[in-house]
């Protein structure tokens, strides 16, 4: 095979050259393939069940990456590296905790670690074995930044648990959703029949949302995306068929920059909506176009008009999905895979199948090989009959949220809205901690059509955006035991498991000035979805909100510019965050002075995309 790679410089330092050739005995290769290109595989490490199973797909990758490489026909003429792993946290485990600021964290503590294992090897050829809801953006970006021929897999969702009394299936969230019972036997029993096996979550919560992004976005093949991480094929097919695709992305110089393209991510944007996707979809998507080279989500890719049209006029939910539905990714395998979906969509003229992919196809080249199912109309539906009739995600503006950035997932409201308004009154938290204490001693105290505020708990403020699945769990069991609707907003986010009236991202953050600062007990907070606005009534008074901008102002000053409400910061990592982090709208990443950082900038691709005709009714936006 021929080698289309950076060329590489014969290096005749002894002292460089020893312990290279010191691996290549060790793990059996040709030592005079030392000075070639490196390729590897990279795999992520944590403390849950979602890492559980990475390391046994890592090494058959690994061992099929090392019988293919040598310098005869049809091989890789090669240097083979040592699989590298990152770390990251269990959010499972975490949530209600202040360790739980640690999770977004991890995704740039995973883009860090990759990026620096990529860029000190040298890899020009990568497959990366990706788990859990952070690490896979976190990989992806330094991918993309690395823009080397790479490839990603899933390590494949957990199976449902059952639960032994009712034989119906259950999984972390239900867990999660009986912690305010009294039954101290209940909730063990729960807790212990939740999670079988290993695999990350299994509902189209953030994981799923984020696999089945990474595998519409062209980076990782349709058919690997589904499968459950016990998955026979994990081991015995998959490493193979990845080892093809990298050699033939690697023999055609095909780069992730290649395949991540504006059309591409606003493929995956859409499927994302049509899954019924986790709202932190929207702090990825900016992440991920960012690494590949865009200057704004919001320019370059999809303004938050267009993605409020697509949501509620064009995007109908296709999967009948927990948290708001019934079944788990593991289903939509069983019904076809996510490919089923995407050929639903692509059928109906709403995806653009020309854009590239990690396998050599193009979209629909690869759902065609893949001689992919119809809808089963059960599991996944048709685009003409749909699980629901407008798409999941809806991003809102207004008075507290001037940069457009407040995000709620209307797939998993379950009531309050009334001709598409919700209107309560504030009940202020300062920090999440104060709501899960109130909800621990005083359930009874929320009434219906309270609107509860978190704040304070944002990429600076906590610091970390810390998730919060506890709380909103809580408040879900509340709200269908009494049946009231009590909403949730936040400058946090949510866990792609949350349902209820649940608005996070509101920006800018408290901890920054943002209006949701100046919000005081008992005001008029309304959410207007037929305006796709958040507004609080109190604060179209110019004179009260000068006012309370100033009082607030006072404080901030007193207490040396940083609000005393915000988390504690004793670490250099919680430090970092504090004092480089962006706002949602941009990822709520870790960047320089809170300067959006670009890697060697390219032009946003504005041609190529032909969508259906109904697709562009309404839309404010030119294509």
């Amino acid at each position: 095979m021929s080698n289309k790679s950076k060329s590489v410089t014969f290096d005749n330092n002894p002292g460089r050259n020893a312990q290279t050739y010191g691996v290549a005995r060790e793990l059996g290769t040709d030592p005079e393939l030392i000075h070639e290109p490196s390729i590897g595989v990279i795999g992520t490490k944590g403390d849950s069940q979602c890492y559980l199973g990475v390391q046994r797909k890592v090494e058959a990758i690994h061992d099929r990456l090392r019988s293919a490489i040598g310098r005869g026909d049809g091989l890789m003429a090669m240097r083979l590296v040592q699989p590298e792993y990152t770390v990251a946290t269990s959010d499972g485990m975490r949530n209600g905790t202040r360790e739980m600021r640690y999770s977004l964290i991890g995704r740039e503590v995973t883009h860090d670690t990759v990026c620096e294992h990529l860029s000190a090897s040298g890899l020009e050829g990568t497959i990366a074995v990706v788990a859990c809801d952070k690490p896979p953006v976190g990989t992806l970006a330094a991918l993309l930044e690395h823009d080397r021929p790479a490839i990603i897999m899933s390590d494949g969702p957990i199976r449902p648990g059952r639960d032994s009394q009712t034989a119906q299936p259950i999984d972390i969230v239900s867990a999660f959703q009986v912690a305010g019972s009294s039954d101290i036997d209940f909730k063990k029993r729960i807790a212990k029949e939740a999670c079988p096996g290993y695999g990350s979550c299994g509902g189209m919560f953030t994981y799923n949302t984020m696999q089945t992004f990474i595998g519409v976005v062209g980076m990782q093949p349709l058919h690997m995306v589904a499968p459950p991480s016990d998955d026979p094929r994990r081991l015995q097919e998959f490493p193979a068929e990845l080892v093809g695709y990298l050699q033939g992305m690697i023999e055609r110089g095909d780069t992730p920059r290649k395949i991540v393209s504006r059309d591409s991510i606003r493929n995956a944007v859409i499927v994302s909506m049509a899954v019924g996707g986790s709202t932190n979809v929207l702090l990825h998507a900016p992440e991920i176009a960012r690494a590949a080279g865009f200057k704004s989500f919001s320019d370059d890719i999809m303004s938050p008009e267009e993605f409020n049209h697509l949501s509620q006029n064009v995007v109908p939910v296709l999967t009948d999905a927990r948290p708001y539905g019934a079944y788990s990714m593991v289903d939509i395998d069983e019904k076809g895979g996510v490919q089923v979906i995407v050929k639903a969509l692509m059928d109906a003229g709403l995806l653009n199948g020309d854009t590239l992919t990690c396998t050599g196809e193009t979209l629909a080249e690869q759902v065609k090989r893949l001689n992919t199912s119809e809808p089963d109309g059960v599991v996944v539906y048709p685009v003409e009959k749909p699980y629901k009739a407008t798409g999941g995600l809806r991003v809102l503006g207004g008075n507290l949220s001037p940069e457009f950035s407040a995000v709620l997932k209307l797939a998993g409201v379950e009531g309050g809205l009334d001709d598409n308004r919700f209107v309560g009154r504030a009940r202020i938290f300062n920090g999440e901690q104060d709501l899960l204490n109130a909800l621990e001693a005083a359930p009874e105290n929320f009434q219906n059509h309270d609107m509860v505020i978190v704040r304070y708990e944002g990429p600076s403020g906590a610091p970390g955006m810390p998730e919060m699945l506890d709380s909103t769990s809580r408040i879900t069991t509340l709200c269908r035991e009494r049946e009231i609707v009590v909403g949730l907003m936040t400058d946090a986010r949510f866990s792609g498991g949350s349902v209820g009236l649940v608005i996070g991202h509101v920006g800018p953050e408290a901890a920054l000035g943002g209006p949701i600062a100046f919000v005081e007990d008992g005001d008029e907070i309304v959410v207007d979805l037929n305006s796709n606005e958040l507004n609080c009534t109190e604060l179209n008074d110019a004179a009260t909100l000068s006012a309370r901008k100033a009082a607030w102002e006072k404080v901030v000053a007193d207490n040396g510019g940083m609000h005393p409400l915000c988390g504690e910061v004793n670490t250099r990592l919680l430090n970092r965050m504090r004092l480089s982090a962006v706002s949602a709208v941009y990822g709520a990443g870790m960047h320089p002075d809170r300067v959006l950082w670009v890697p060697q900038p390219r032009e946003a691709v504005k041609s190529g995309f032909v969508p259906h005709n109904k697709y562009r009714e309404g839309s404010r936006k030119a294509f």
